[in-house]
C-alpha cells in the first residue's frame, strides 16, 4: 500500500516520519503526471507546489481552518489531500472533479475560483465575518507571484495597514505567472523581501558560530538585522509581520516554518515568502514550465489553430506595418502571440495578469496614434468589462481585441467557459463585433478590423478548425453557404456553422448563412429572409446575444417574424469534453431538427 493511500487527513500526515514525506510528495507528484497525461490538465504550476501544499496540511487543521488558492489551478495536490483521491482520476471529465477549487464539490474548497486575484480580499473579508461571529480559525491565502500583482491583489493589501490576526499570506513565489514575471512590482518585492546582504550575513553567523549560543542571540535578534540590512521591507507598512524567503520545496524547513507561522499569526497577520520551483519533478515540465503550465492529453501542449493563426498574421502585419501593437496579459503562448514577441519584440508588450492595465493601455496607445491588437481569453477579458466601457468604448479608440477561446472551452469548466461575451460586448455602443468561421476569415477579420477606426472585437474558440471562406463580399456581409425553401440559419462561428451545415445534411431544407458580422446585423440578408422560419445559432449566452439582437432588429423594424434561438441557458456549465457540453445546450444536429420540425 502507497503511503498516499493511507493519508485520510491531518492525523494521518501527522505520523509520517520525514523520509516519508519525502516518499509522499514523490506519490504526489506521480499521480498529478499521470492523471495529467490522461486528462490533460495545469501541470507545472501543480507539481510546484506539492511541498507546501502537503506541509499546509500537516500544520493546519482543514476544514476548520480556510484555504484559499490564488490561482485556483494548482490545487490537485490539495485534492488529493482531502479525501478525494479515489475520485482524482475523474480530474476535468463529465461529473468528475474540476480542475479548479469547487465549493459544491468538498467542503475543504471554501470559494470556487479560477481566475487570479481574488484570494487576498476574500480572505480579509471572511476574517472580518469570522471575527463578527466570534469564531476561532486560521485564513490562508496562497497567491501566486503572478496573481500577487493583480490590481485587485493590491487594492486588497494597500486598502488598510492593519490586517486581521489569525490572517496568513503566502506568496508562492516560482518567478512565472504563466510566462516569466517581468513586472516591477514582482521585481522590487523579491528584492526588498530577499536582501542578500542579510542572508549572507545569516549564513555566515551560523558557519562561523554553529548552534552555539552566540548564534541563538543573534536569531532572537533577528528583527534587528533584517531592518539593518533590508530597509525596503515595505510589508511591515501593509500590517503584516514578514517571514521569508523559505525553500517551499524543503517539506522539513517548510512544515517547520509554518508551525511558527501559525503560532506568530496569533498576534499578527504573517507574510510568508516561499520559493518555489515550477514544474519540479518533471523534467519537460520543468525546463519549459511555460509550455506544460497547461498540457492537453498525453501531455501534449500547443494552441489552437485561430491563436496560431493569429501570431503568423500579426507578425505580417508588424512586418508592414510598426504602428501595430501586439498586446497580451500574461498569456503569450496561449494567444499564439509568443511568435510576435520573438520575431517583434519592440512591438509586443505583455502586461502580466492585469486586463484592466492592458485594455486601458491600449487605449492610450489608440489615442497616440499607435494601432493596439490586444489577443486575450474571453473569460478573461470580461475582467476588463469597465475599461471596455470607459476607455475604449466611450472614447470611440480602435482598438482591436482578438478574443481567444470564445464559447465552450471544454475541460476548464465553468470558470473559464468563453459564452458571455457576445452579451458584453453586442450592448456597448461604437464596438463592432466580427465571428470568423475560418482561419482564411480570421486573417480578413484582422485586415478589415485595421480599417475601421472604432473599436472591434474578434470572437474564435480553441482547438482545430476546418474550412475556407471562398466569397468575395465584404466582411461586414454575411456568406450564404446553401440555399433552402423553408428556414434560415444563421450561425455563429465555426461550430454553429458545421453544425447548421450537418442539419441540412440531415433533411433540414434551410438557407444556411455563415454571420461572421454579429455587429453590426447584415440588414440586408435579414430582410431577405423575413418570410422564413429563422434558427440562430450560438456558443453565448441566450441572454443578450445573437439571437437576441436578431430578434430586436424585426421587433424595431414592426416585423412579425418567427425565430427559434439555440445557445447557452441562464447557467453555468461544467467541465466536460466540448461535445458534451454541446450536448447539454441543446446544440446539436439532433436537437436543433427536432426542434425545427415540431
Amino acid at each position: 500500500m502507497s503511503i498516499l493511500d493511507k493519508i485520510n487527513g491531518k492525523a494521518d500526515l501527522e505520523k509520517l516520519n520525514k523520509q516519508e514525506l519525502n516518499d509522499l510528495t514523490n506519490e504526489l507528484r506521480e499521480v498529478i503526471v499521470q492523471t495529467a497525461q490522461t486528462n490533460g490538465g495545469h501541470l507545472s504550476s501543480n507539481l510546484g507546489v506539492v511541498e507546501l501544499t502537503t506541509a499546509l496540511h500537516r500544520v493546519f487543521d482543514f476544514p476548520k481552518d480556510k484555504l484559499i488558492f490564488d490561482v485556483g489551478h494548482q490545487c490537485y495536490a490539495h485534492k488529493l489531500l482531502s479525501g478525494r483521491k479515489e475520485k482524482f482520476s475523474s480530474l476535468r471529465k463529465s461529473g468528475g472533479l474540476s480542475g479548479f477549487p469547487d465549493k459544491d464539490e468538498s467542503e475543504y474548497d471554501l470559494f470556487t475560483t479560477g481566475h487570479a486575484g481574488s484570494a487576498i480580499a476574500t480572505g480579509l473579508g471572511l476574517c472580518a465575518a469570522r471575527d463578527k461571529a466570534g469564531e476561532n480559525y486560521t485564513v490562508i491565502v496562497v497567491v501566486g507571484d503572478g496573481a500577487f500583482s493583480n490590481g485587485l491583489s493590491l487594492e486588497a493589501l494597500n486598502v488598510c495597514d492593519k490586517k486581521p490576526k489569525n490572517f496568513i499570506l503566502i506568496l508562492n513565489d516560482n518567478g512565472m505567472s504563466i510566462s516569466k514575471n517581468k513586472n516591477g512590482f514582482y521585481n522590487y518585492i523579491s528584492k526588498a523581501t530577499a536582501n542578500k546582504g542579510y542572508l549572507k550575513f545569516k549564513k555566515g553567523v551560523k558557519k562561523v558560530f554553529g548552534n552555539s549560543f552566540v548564534t541563538k542571540f543573534l536569531k532572537k535578534c533577528r528583527g534587528a538585522f533584517k531592518r539593518l540590512f533590508n530597509r525596503n521591507n515595505y510589508l511591515e507598512y501593509f500590517g503584516f509581520k514578514f517571514v521569508g524567503q523559505i525553500d517551499g520545496n524543503d517539506i522539513q524547513e517548510t512544515v517547520k516554518i509554518l508551525s511558527r507561522v501559525k503560532n506568530v499569526a496569533k498576534n499578527k497577520a504573517v507574510f510568508l515568502h516561499v520559493n518555489t520551483t515550477k514544474g519540479l519533478g518533471h523534467e519537460q515540465a520543468e525546463t519549459h514550465a511555460e509550455d506544460y503550465h497547461g498540457v492537453g492529453v498525453e501531455l501534449k501542449v500547443g494552441s489552437g489553430d485561430f491563436s496560431n493563426a493569429l501570431g503568423d498574421k500579426l507578425c505580417q502585419v508588424i512586418e508592414k506595418d510598426k504602428s501595430v501593437v501586439a498586446i497580451t496579459a500574461g498569456m503569450a503562448l496561449g494567444t499564439g502571440l509568443k511568435k510576435v514577441c520573438e520575431t517583434h519584440p519592440q512591438n509586443f508588450v505583455d502586461v502580466g495578469i492585469c486586463e484592466e492595465y492592458a485594455v486601458t493601455y491600449s487605449a492610450g496607445l489608440a489615442t497616440g496614434g499607435a494601432k493596439p491588437i490586444v489577443a486575450i481569453y474571453s473569460t478573461f477579458l470580461q475582467r476588463a468589462y469597465d475599461q471596455l466601457v470607459h476607455d475604449v468604448c466611450l472614447n470611440n479608440l480602435p482598438v482591436v481585441f482578438c478574443v481567444d477561446r470564445a464559447g465552450l472551452v471544454g475541460a476548464d469548466g465553468k470558470t473559464h467557459q468563453g459564452v458571455f461575451d457576445l452579451s458584453y460586448l453586442l450592448h456597448l455602443p461604437n464596438m463592432k463585433v466580427l465571428a470568423p468561421s475560418c482561419i482564411d476569415e480570421l486573417n480578413r477579420a484582422v485586415d478589415y478590423a485595421l480599417t475601421l477606426n472604432c473599436p472591434v472585437a474578434i470572437r474564435y474558440p480553441n482547438g482545430q478548425v476546418n474550412g475556407v471562406a471562398n466569397d468575395d463580399k465584404e466582411f461586414c456581409e454575411w456568406q450564404k453557404v446553401c440555399e433552402g425553401e423553408d428556414f434560415a440559419i444563421l450561425a455563429v462561428g465555426p461550430r454553429m456553422l458545421n453544425l447548421a451545415k450537418e442539419c441540412v445534411k440531415n433533411g433540414l431544407s434551410a438557407t444556411v448563412y455563415n454571420a461572421r458580422c454579429v455587429k453590426p446585423l447584415d440588414k440586408g440578408a435579414l430582410n431577405e429572409i423575413k418570410d422564413k422560419k429563422i434558427i440562430t445559432l450560438e456558443e453565448n449566452s441566450l441572454i443578450g446575444g445573437f439571437g437576441s439582437l436578431v430578434s430586436q432588429y424585426y421587433q424595431n423594424n414592426n416585423e412579425r417574424v418567427c425565430i427559434k434561438s439555440f445557445g447557452v441557458a441562464d447557467k453555468f456549465v461544467e467541465h466536460a469534453s466540448v461535445q458534451e457540453q454541446l450536448a447539454q445546450c441543446g446544440l446539436t444536429v439532433e436537437n436543433v431538427v427536432k426542434s425545427a420540425k415540431e
